[in-house]
């Protein structure tokens, strides 16, 4: 018996592939651990994001545990796209949304992962930053890494 044991021990656990996860979505709700592995993100972004987009309502067992449905993932792959891709603000984010509209969105973000334009990023009201600008805040940061540098020193 001890022998048995010894093997099963020495045997690593198997993990999941993404691409086991992503086909397990399609299939039935993902808990959030699941959600947030497939979009790349921790699960307290996902509990934060909830509390920033109220349209972001995932379904909940009687333990509490979230469920996100291929719906709720569609949404999650568009506010990130929004906040990490394009650049947007959280308010800017709700404004583009509510301006444009979930749905609209949704359906315009069919092939969102392989967009080769993106629109320039976006201030807190949602207005686009042009390229001068967009170059000044540049310079701007680089200016604000080298102090930062020179402190740590």
């Amino acid at each position: 018996m001890a022998r048995a044991r010894s093997k099963m021990a020495a045997r690593p656990r198997k993990q999941k592939a993404p691409a086991d996860i992503t086909a397990k979505a399609t299939e039935q709700p993902l808990k959030i651990g699941e959600a947030a592995r497939i979009l790349g993100v921790e699960a307290y972004v996902l509990r934060f994001w909830e509390t920033q987009f109220p349209f972001l309502r995932p379904r909940h067992a009687p333990s509490r545990h979230r469920f996100y449905g291929q719906g709720e993932i569609a949404t999650l792959k568009l506010i990130k796209r929004l906040l990490h891709t394009q650049g947007y603000t959280i308010a800017g984010a709700k404004k583009h949304i509510r301006e444009v509209g979930l749905d609209r969105l949704r359906a315009n973000s069919g092939g969102a992962d392989s967009l080769s334009t993106q629109p320039p990023p976006h201030t807190a009201d949602g207005e686009a930053i042009n390229g001068s600008v967009q170059r000044e805040l540049a310079e701007i940061r680089d200016d604000l890494r080298s102090l930062h540098k020179l402190l740590e020193s």
